[in-house]
C-alpha cells in the first residue's frame, strides 16, 4: 500500500474516532458542563487569571487547562465540539510526540506509528481524550516532559542538552499550571530512578537547576498575578486540593491500593494481550535497550504513586498509557513466537469481549431482558440496537484479526470504532436524564431565559443551565456541593438559599420577576419535598425537575 493511501486511511480513521462523533454526544455533568461553563465565563468576563464558576471563586485547579479550553470555544464556538476541542487537540498532539519519541528511541517509523495508533485507540485514552476534562491537557505536558528529558539524555552536543532541559522546564511549568504540583512529582518519579540506574545522576544535578529555573520563570507571572487578585488561592489549592485529596483520611474518591489494576486492564483494550509481554520484554532488555527501561519507568512508578495515594480516579493514570503504547508497539514488532501467540490471544479477547457484552445487552439489560430492573425502557429498542451493533462490531473486528495474514492483528485498532460512532445514540434515557441534562434544559429553555431568578440544587446541572442559557447568575438552593468554598465569601452570601428559608425568599423575590428552580432528585426519590411552595409550571424528565413561579408584584 502506498504511503499516501496509508496516510489518507489514518486521517479518515482519526476523523471517525476523534472529530465526527464528538459534536453529537451531549455533555456530561458534572465534569464537562463545569469546564464548559468556566471557560465560557472566562471568555465573557475577560479575566484569564482567576477561575470563576457561576461568577464565584473556584480554586480547585490552576489556570492553563482553562486557557486551552477557552481557545477551543473561541475557535469552534458555543458547541459540544468547542467544549471538547482542547481535549481532542491535546490527545492528538500527545500521539504526535509519541511518534517522535518512537522514531528517536527505536529508529523505526513502523514502531513509532504503531505506538501512536495503539495510544489513540486504547479504551481509556479514547474515552478521556474526547471528554472535556483537564487530564488530557496534563497528559500532553507529561508526554512532552518524557520526550524532553530523552532529548537531553541522548544529546551529543551542549546545545542539544540545553534545549532538552529547557523544554523539560517548560513542560513542567505548563503541567503545573494545568493541574498543580502533581505535574512536577510525576516526572521526578519517572526520571530520577532511570538517571541513577544509567549513572546520570551527576548530570541531572548539574542541569536540573536550569529546568527548575525555567519552570519557575514561566509559572511566576500567573502565580504572582493570582496571588495579588486572590490572596487565599495558594493556601486553598495546596492544602485542600493536594494534601487532603491525595493523602489525608478524608481524601476525595478514596479507593483501595489495587484500584488501578482493573482500570489498567480495561483501559488497554483492544490491545490487552500485548500488555504482559511488553512489560516483561522491557525488563528483560534492560541491559540492551535503555529506552525500553526508560518507558517502563514512566509506566510503573507513576502507577505506583497513584496507587499509594488515598484519592483515586481512573483519569489519574492516563499518562501511563503514552509510554505503555510504545512498549506495546515495540513488542508487537519484535517478530518472536511469543508475540504471534499474543496476537491470537488478543483477537480472542476482543471477540469474546464483543460477543459477551452484546449478549448481556440483548439478554439481560434490554427491556425484554432477564434483569428485574432493565437499564433500558420499553420504548428504547433503537438505543438497544445501537448498543448491540457497537459491541458486535468490536467482536467482529476481533474475529477478523484472527484470520490468516501478516498484519491482521492491526485490525484491533478498529474494534472500538462502532462504539465511538454509536455510543451517543446507545445511552439509556434514564442515564441521559441524570447525567446529560442538555436535553432537559432545551425543553425548558424559554422559561429559563425569561426568568428573573434562576435557582438550582446541583452544580453539574446548574452548569448545563448556565452554559445553555449563557447566564452565570444562578442562585443555589439547599445544597452547596463543590461550591461551598466560593459561597463562603461575604460577597457571595446572597447566592445561596437554604431549603427551610425558600418560601420566604420566594415571596420576596417573585415580586421582581419570574423565578425558575431546577432540581435533580436522588435515585429512587419520587418527587420534590411536598412542603415546597406550589409552582405555577412543572416539567419533569427522569430525575430532573423544573419548577416555575410566575411574578407576583
Amino acid at each position: 500500500m502506498r504511503t499516501g493511501t496509508k496516510t489518507a486511511l489514518l486521517l479518515a480513521l482519526f476523523a471517525l474516532y476523534y472529530l465526527i462523533p464528538v459534536e453529537f454526544r451531549a455533555l456530561w455533568q458534572p465534569d464537562e458542563t463545569r469546564y464548559a461553563e468556566i471557560s465560557r465565563e472566562m471568555l465573557m468576563n475577560g479575566n484569564w487569571v482567576v477561575p470563576h464558576f457561576f461568577d464565584l471563586r473556584y480554586f480547585e485547579k490552576p489556570i492553563a487547562g482553562y486557557w486551552v479550553n477557552n481557545i477551543g470555544q473561541m475557535l469552534f464556538g458555543h458547541t459540544n465540539f468547542g467544549v471538547r476541542a482542547g481535549s481532542v487537540f491535546c490527545t492528538t498532539l500527545s500521539a504526535v510526540l509519541i511518534y517522535w519519541l518512537g522514531k528517536q528511541m527505536f529508529a523505526s517509523r513502523k514502531i513509532a506509528l504503531t505506538g501512536s495508533v495503539i495510544f489513540l485507540t486504547s479504551l481509556l485514552v479514547y474515552g478521556i481524550g474526547t471528554y472535556a476534562v483537564l487530564d488530557p491537557i496534563l497528559l500532553l505536558w507529561l508526554v512532552a516532559a518524557m520526550c524532553s528529558y530523552w532529548l537531553a539524555a541522548q544529546a551529543t552536543t551542549t546545545q542539544q542538552r540545553l534545549c532538552g532541559y529547557v523544554l523539560l522546564g517548560a513542560a513542567c511549568a505548563m503541567g503545573f499550571m494545568t493541574k498543580g504540583f502533581l505535574a512536577l512529582a510525576v516526572p521526578v518519579l519517572a526520571i530520577l530512578p532511570w538517571a541513577i540506574w544509567q549513572r546520570r545522576f551527576g548530570e541531572l544535578l548539574r542541569w536540573g537547576p536550569l529546568t527548575i529555573v525555567v519552570a519557575a520563570l514561566l509559572s511566576a507571572p500567573w502565580a504572582l498575578a493570582i496571588y495579588r487578585q486572590e490572596g487565599d488561592f495558594w493556601h486553598y489549592f495546596f492544602w485542600v486540593e493536594h494534601i487532603q485529596r491525595f493523602a489525608e483520611k478524608d481524601a476525595q474518591h478514596k479507593a483501595p491500593f489495587w484500584y488501578y489494576l482493573p482500570v489498567l486492564l480495561a483501559g488497554c483494550l483492544p490491545w490487552l494481550a500485548l500488555l504482559p509481554g511488553s512489560l516483561m520484554g522491557a525488563w528483560r532488555q534492560r541491559s540492551q535497550h535503555t529506552g525500553a527501561v526508560y518507558l517502563l519507568s514512566w509506566v510503573l512508578l507513576p502507577l505506583l504513586f497513584f496507587s499509594i495515594a488515598k484519592g483515586k480516579l481512573p483519569t489519574y493514570i492516563l499518562p501511563c498509557f503514552a509510554p505503555l503504547a510504545l512498549l506495546m508497539a515495540h513488542y508487537a514488532h519484535s517478530g518472536t513466537a511469543q508475540v504471534v501467540k499474543a496476537f491470537k490471544v488478543n483477537g480472542w479477547i476482543n471477540l469474546l469481549f464483543g460477543a459477551i457484552t452484546t449478549i448481556v445487552l440483548l439478554v439481560v439489560i434490554a427491556p425484554w431482558g432477564l434483569s428485574h430492573r432493565p437499564v433500558y425502557a420499553s420504548d428504547e429498542t433503537v438505543r438497544v440496537i445501537c448498543g448491540a451493533v457497537a459491541f458486535a462490531g468490536w467482536g467482529g473486528m476481533g474475529w477478523l484479526s484472527l484470520k490468516p495474514g501478516r498484519c491482521r492483528w492491526q485490525l484491533a485498532a478498529l474494534c472500538p470504532l462502532m462504539l465511538a460512532l454509536l455510543v451517543g445514540f446507545a445511552i439509556p434515557q434514564k442515564v441521559r436524564d441524570s447525567k446529560q441534562p442538555q436535553n432537559f434544559v432545551s425543553a425548558v429553555h424559554n422559561q429559563l431565559v425569561d426568568s428573573r431568578y434562576l435557582l438550582a440544587d446541583n452544580p453539574g446541572v446548574a452548569a448545563a443551565v448556565a452554559w445553555e442559557t449563557e447566564r452565570s447568575d444562578i442562585t443555589f438552593y439547599d445544597a452547596k456541593g463543590e461550591l461551598e468554598y466560593g459561597l463562603s465569601y461575604p460577597d457571595a452570601q446572597a447566592r445561596y438559599v437554604d431549603g427551610a428559608a425558600f418560601a420566604d425568599w420566594l415571596r420576596e423575590h417573585r415580586r421582581h420577576g419570574k423565578v425558575s428552580l431546577v432540581m435533580m432528585l436522588t435515585s429512587g426519590e419520587k418527587g420534590p419535598d411536598p412542603s415546597m411552595p406550589v409552582p405555577d409550571d412543572v416539567y419533569r424528565q427522569g430525575r430532573l425537575v423544573y419548577y416555575g413561579y410566575d411574578a407576583k408584584p
